[in-house]
This record gives C-alpha cells, structure tokens and sequence, in this order.
C-alpha cells in the first residue's frame, strides 16, 4: 500500500516538473537569445551615432568598447573594415544592411547584428556588432542546470512528502486490517481506532458496527438455549403442580386436573411460541402482538397463584382504571413478568404485589416482594450474577432487561428493601 501511494505521488510530482521545466528551459534559451541579439542592437545603434557622415574621408571613427567576447565594427559603403574589429571581409548580414534596415542573423559561429549609417537619406556604411553564440549557450546552460537543481530539490521534497503522505494513509488501513485479522480470529471485542481521514473514518465505522452487530448475533444465539430453558421452567412446573395435586388427591375429579393439565399445556405451548419469536433479531428488536394489560394480569394471575399458594404465599394484582386498558406488546411483557415472579417466588418473602399505574403517560408495572436484595444492586442484571445464597444460573434478571430493551422500554430496581422491580412500558 505505501509503496502504491509512494509510486502515484512520485510519479504526478516527476510529470508535474517535467512539464513545467521543459517549458522553462525553452523559455530559458528563448530569452537569452534574444537578449543577446537586443544588447548587439543596442551596441551597434550607439556605435552608428558616433559615425560621423566623413568617416570614409579617413575621418577617424571612435567605437564605444564592445562588450565581453564581443566585436564592434564599421563597414564602408564597399563593404571595408574602416574601424573596430571584425572579418575583413564583410560577411552576408553586413551586406544586407547596406539594403538600409536592421538585419539580424547568425554568422558562422557568431550572433550577428548590422544596423545601417545613413546621411542625407543615403546609407554610408554599416555598423556590425557580433557576439559568439557558445558564449550564450554557455549562460543558457548554466540557467538549465540552476533549473534542474531547481527540479531535483523539488522532486526530494515531493518524494518524501509522498511518502508521509503514504504513511499517513496506509497506516490507519494496515490498523484496520490488524483489527480485521483480530476479529476473524476471535477477539469480537476489536474494535477500529479513528483516524482522522473521513474515508477511512467511515469504514472503520462500519466495520465496527458489523462486528457489535455480530457479536450481538453470537451471544444471542449462545445464550438462546439457557433463556429458553430458563423460560419453560414456570410453565413446566405449573404443569408438574396440576398433576401432582391430582395424584394425591384420591377424590378430585380426573376431568378437572386434565383441564387444568390442558391449561397448562396450552401456556407451554405459547411460552415455546414466545421463547421462538422472541429469538428472531428484526432491525428494531423483536416485539410480538399487542394486548391490554388488563389481559396480561389475568393470564399471570392464573398461572402463578397456584405456585406462590403453594408456599403460602399471596399475590395481590392492582391496576389503575384507565391503564389497565392501555396496550402492550404480550410476549415481552409476559416473560418479563415471569421472569420477575419467578425471581420474587424463590429469593423474596410474604406477599407479591404487581402494580400497575401512569407514569408521565409512561405505563409503569411494579413487582413487589417482603424480601430483601441479596445481590450487589449495580450488578444484579449483568448475565451469571447470584446472589451469595442463590443456586440459579444467574440468566433471569439479564434478560428480563434484554427484552424490555427490546420493545423500547425499561426494567430498574426500584428498591432492594424491600424487594420492588419496575418495568417503564413507552405508550403504543
């Protein structure tokens, strides 16, 4: 990956710099030979101001100094050397300056520049200033290699840009990519750190959610098996009670305990029902048909009287009027609930009273026993916690709350002395 990243930036930043220098060299050779051939023109119409009109009357001509490497010289109207320095014979620029116009041109190994001397609308002589050219094709290369030292510096630094740049992307990948490996090995608690760069940011983000959502998936289906069993235990033993009481009682009535028994049989099997239902994962979590709660106190007071009367217990049922009408989802409330009489039958004492009133158009179902919590109450909901004398498996009070979480609602401790459980239910 970085090599990837290194290879493209280093390959758009030696493109880049190419077409700019070779523009700049052309550019470079353009300017200073026309530079060049300015200075000779600017020479040679300096030196024909000073011819004066007698000069071929062997008047003496006095040229201002050439510059460096350079010739000056004055040409008669026959084309003779009368002063400065030059070919002695005059070269093809200098004749085409008698044609009375500034010629400019390369002569041999030299530049050459011929401005024409006039006097009296008639041209005299000619003026050649020259130059060599290897002497500006010597500046030009001394400019293309400021240039190309120019271009190497510039490449350095875009090379290690490139690879920070490099190593600033492919670092947070390579930490995706260990993250990955964790989690495909296992460790379902990995989890991608953010980077800073919003694309990598986003996949991170995703695959975190894909792996709490699997880890989800996992622990569910892990846990499936004891919740279930841990559900079908109510009814199972309510089934076990309806027929023990008929075994021992020589006078009832068969066809009374084997109603009873088909009562029993029936909320067993929608335990199943609820147990199955409630194990299906929909986007906004599983919630099953509605009902009042009117209902839902009488199917529970049916069924756990006869458990808590066996231990000489009472449960007492208490609904608000316009509440106990309200609707709720049936399975999770029903098994929360059981899970909740389940917990007061075998930990609390005395009278269980199930309580239902209006909470800031909140419905809110109390369960309330004379007992006391024997758990830590900040950890009483977490899966396997027991209490210091409790043999069950720790499963009922986790998910009692998983399913009220559910459904949108809420499962707290309302008290740990006595013992008062309370489920807030948001209005349908």
């Amino acid at each position: 990956m970085r090599r990837r990243v290194s290879r493209v930036a280093l390959a758009a930043a030696l493109v880049s710099l190419i077409l700019v220098a070779v523009p700049l060299a052309i550019g470079i050779r353009i300017s200073f030979f026309s530079d060049e051939r300015t200075e000779l023109e600017r020479a040679a119409l300096a030196a024909a101001i000073q011819v004066g009109p007698d000069f071929t009357g062997n008047d003496p001509v006095e040229l201002p100094a050439p510059s460096t490497d350079g010739q000056l010289a004055v040409y008669d109207s026959s084309l003779r050397l009368r002063a400065g320095t030059g070919p002695q014979v005059a070269d093809d620029p200098t004749r085409a300056g008698l044609a009375g116009k500034v010629v400019q041109a390369e002569s041999g190994s030299s530049l050459v520049v011929a401005v024409p001397v006039a006097s009296s609308e008639r041209v005299i002589g000619v003026v050649r200033a020259s130059s060599p050219i290897n002497a500006v094709w010597a500046r030009v290369l001394l400019a293309w290699l400021a240039v190309l030292g120019g271009a190497l510096v510039a490449l350095a630094i875009g090379v290690a840009v490139a690879t920070w740049q490099a190593k600033r992307l492919s670092a947070p990948l390579e930490s995706l990519a260990r993250t990955a490996d964790r989690v495909a090995a296992g460790d379902l608690s990995a989890r991608a750190e953010p980077s800073g760069i919003a694309e990598v940011d986003a996949l991170a983000n995703a695959q975190n959610t894909m792996v709490e959502r699997l880890s989800h998936v996992l622990d569910h289906a892990r846990n499936f098996a004891a919740d279930a069993a841990h559900q079908l235990r109510t009814p199972l033993a309510g089934l076990r009670l309806t027929l023990e009481a008929a075994q021992t009682d020589p006078a009832a009535d068969p066809r009374v305990a084997v109603d009873e028994a088909f009562l029993q049989t029936g909320e067993l099997q929608r335990t199943v029902q609820d147990v199955l239902d409630l194990s299906r994962l929909p986007a906004e979590g599983p919630r099953g048909p509605l009902g009042t709660l009117d209902a839902l106190f009488a199917e529970i007071e049916h069924r756990w009287h006869g458990m808590l009367a066996e231990r000489g217990r009472r449960i007492v049922f208490s609904v608000e009027d316009p509440v106990g009408r309200r609707f709720l989802p049936l399975a999770n409330c029903r098994q929360i609930l059981d899970v909740l009489l389940d917990n007061a039958r075998t930990h609390g004492r005395g009278t269980v009273r199930v309580t239902a009133h209006d909470v800031l158009d909140t419905t809110a179902i109390d369960v309330e026993d004379e007992g006391t919590m024997p758990a830590d109450p900040a950890d009483i909901f977490a899966r396997g916690t027991r209490g210091p004398t409790d043999r069950g498996a720790g499963i009922g009070l986790a998910l009692a709350r998983n399913l009220a979480e559910a459904c949108g609602s809420r499962l707290v401790l309302a008290s740990s002395s006595p013992t008062a459980f309370r489920v807030l239910i948001p209005d349908e």
